[in-house]
């Protein structure tokens, strides 16, 4: 007799208990408190409060540009957020909304004070929620003890560790991949599309996990249904975004050997690890997918359309965690453990590593602070390239007590991120005009813009002013420029 699409489907419980020794571990124990329910978000909620504020040897708390963004538009009014959603960063607009309700309930008084607590704790909950799913995951298809480890492995991976940190929408992308992952197992499918679409929406790359879970759930047709459903209701999303992608995207390049040598590390660590009878092979058929497809296919589709960021694909690590825990609590004799040992020097060295300013681009906190101590209220300011207004963007009681010399127009009533600055001709006839500049600038060897609005700012640096000073200043240079003989 023909079996049905549905019990075919290689994630349903009937099939998992007759392929791995773990039997009828599913509803009842659901009721009781075990350690895998507990301990993965617990050590992931510790792990995200461990030096939360990244603060220096001065003691400050370090934000770097991308959570500057979130800062500044976050704290924009509601109509201004829709606005500039129109013309840029429409892939993030859930998030912006999102925060935007955060900093409406409390926003700590601003970065330089509690405010690296309210931007960052979503994102700490939000990898507890994902530590949680692992384990759950791991539970439904493997039993406790792999649910444990994994939801720990998941936790203490230095890249979840952070984006558990930072306040982007990554880390809450990566929670909706894991949780709809484990919805698909339980065949919950209204709640998979709709936590898988809400996971789209915080950033549209999170579709790419549709297609890995599509190599285990293909022959559902609750998962088919589902699957077109988050396909049609992210369109809107897709068509808005592709038409901001040349200046959304336009800085990327096409993926290096560093991605690829990352990428195939992973692969190489994931399919060893998938070998052998020790990992039910329903969960290879959830993890593996999960694990590759994601970067890879997006690595592929970049060496066309420049789009790839290791972080745009955070939840794929999820996957990993899966085999690495359930590999760990299936091993037997100290071998496992001693190669788990070997590897917490590295990881904890990373892991401290990654609560310092230094593991960041840059430090808008700290570039604020290095303009405060060194320019005068009123002081002209020139940002080259233009974009890096941000560094001063989230500080405005310094901001607006600086002359910004290009600025045509504020980020809020241009509805852009860093604003419009102005046409060539005045940006030279204000330039020439001033006594002394306050100018922030790309670290020392990096590409120069070509645009003829900061070529202008180049060349009448150069030629009508002395360059009094320059320091570096954590992804930054802040160089003061006077009138020829009027330095200090």
């Amino acid at each position: 007799m023909r079996t049905p699409h549905l019990r075919r489907f290689s994630c349903r419980p009937r099939v998992w208990s007759r392929h791995h020794p773990h039997g009828k571990h599913q509803e009842d124990d659901i009721r009781r408190t075990a350690a895998w329910r507990w301990l993965p978000p617990l050590l992931a909620v510790l792990l995200g409060l461990w030096g939360l504020e990244r603060a220096g040897a001065d003691g400050r708390g370090g934000m770097w540009r991308d959570e500057s963004v979130t800062w500044q538009v976050a704290h924009r009014p509601l109509g201004s957020i829709w606005e500039l959603l129109g013309q840029v960063d429409a892939v993030h607009g859930l998030y912006y909304l999102l925060m935007h309700a955060v900093f409406q309930v409390w926003d700590g008084g601003g970065p330089a004070t509690g405010g690296l607590w309210a931007l960052r704790l979503p994102s700490v909950a939000a990898t507890a929620l994902a530590a949680a799913g692992v384990a759950a995951v791991a539970h439904r298809l493997a039993g406790e003890r792999a649910a444990l480890c994994s939801g720990v492995a998941y936790a203490v991976l230095p890249p979840v560790q952070m984006y558990a940190q930072e306040g982007r929408s990554y880390a809450l992308v990566a929670a909706a991949v894991v949780w709809a992952t484990y919805l698909m197992l339980r065949e919950h499918w209204v709640a998979y599309a709709t936590v898988l679409l809400l996971g789209c929406w915080l950033h549209e790359f999170a579709v790419l996990a549709l297609l890995a879970h599509g190599v285990s759930a293909w022959r559902s047709r609750g998962w088919r249904w589902s699957a077109a459903v988050v396909v049609v209701l992210l369109l809107p999303l897709a068509v808005v975004s592709a038409r901001q992608a040349e200046q959304q995207l336009g800085w990327l390049g096409r993926p290096g050997w560093q991605d690829w040598a990352a990428y195939g590390v992973v692969a190489v660590a994931v399919l060893l690890l998938a070998r052998g009878a020790a990992v039910p092979r329903e969960l290879v058929g959830v993890a593996v997918p999960l694990a590759l497809l994601p970067p890879g296919l997006l690595m592929a589709v970049s060496l066309v359309h420049p789009w790839y960021v290791d972080r745009y694909v955070l939840y794929a690590l999820a996957g990993l965690a899966l085999l690495a825990g359930t590999r760990l609590a299936a091993a037997r004799g100290w071998w496992p453990w001693l190669l788990v040992a070997a590897l917490l020097a590295p990881f904890g060295w990373w892991s401290v590593w990654l609560r310092t300013p230094e593991s960041r681009k840059d430090d808008v906190l700290a570039v604020a602070a290095a303009v405060r101590e060194r320019a005068r209220p009123g002081d002209p300011v020139l940002f080259m390239p233009s974009r890096r207004r941000e560094w001063l963007l989230s500080s405005p009681e310094l901001y607006g007590t600086l002359r910004d010399l290009a600025l045509a127009r504020t980020p809020a009533a241009s509805h852009s991120l860093q604003g419009t600055e102005l046409p060539t001709e005045e940006i030279w006839t204000r330039l020439v005009d001033a006594p002394r500049v306050v100018a922030l600038l790309d670290p020392a060897g990096q590409p120069l813009d070509p645009y003829p609005r900061e070529a202008v700012k180049r060349q009448t640096l150069a030629s009508h002013f002395d360059l009094c000073s320059v320091d570096e200043v954590r992804g930054a240079r802040i160089a003061l420029y006077a009138q020829p003989g009027r330095c200090p």
